[in-house]
């Protein structure tokens, strides 16, 4: 087995859930952003194709580290192997999901720009 982590990082983007793998994820040097870095995604010599994680190597596929908004996070997870990635969509057909307000911060009234 090796001893290297694999994180399972669940987040929201643009009104779908998103599961990820990879090896490293820390808080960055941008206040409210995870860096996530070294994606992990099935193996290449699988014959059956996953088209939502065939979409995720595409999306992904030139990206050294990607940083995560703090409030799009929904859980990570350091899990013993990796599965497969995903897209979902986040509103499901009996409406079980309830989706993250799109921001933590709110504007105060009088400040900046009213």
């Amino acid at each position: 087995m090796s001893n290297q982590n694999i994180f399972k990082v669940i987040f929201v983007n643009q009104g779908k859930v998103y599961e990820i793998y990879a090896r490293n994820i820390y808080q960055g040097e941008m206040y409210g952003f995870i860096e996530v870095e070294n994606l992990l995604f099935g193996e290449k010599t699988s014959v059956v194709v996953d088209p939502s994680e065939e979409k995720l190597k595409t999306e992904f596929q030139n990206t050294v580290r990607s940083y995560i908004p703090m409030h799009a996070i929904i859980r990570i997870d350091e899990v013993e192997k990796q599965g497969n990635g995903k897209i979902i969509p986040l509103s499901t057909k009996d409406g079980n999901v309830m989706p993250f307000p799109s921001t933590i911060y709110t504007p105060t009234p009088g400040g900046d720009g009213d």
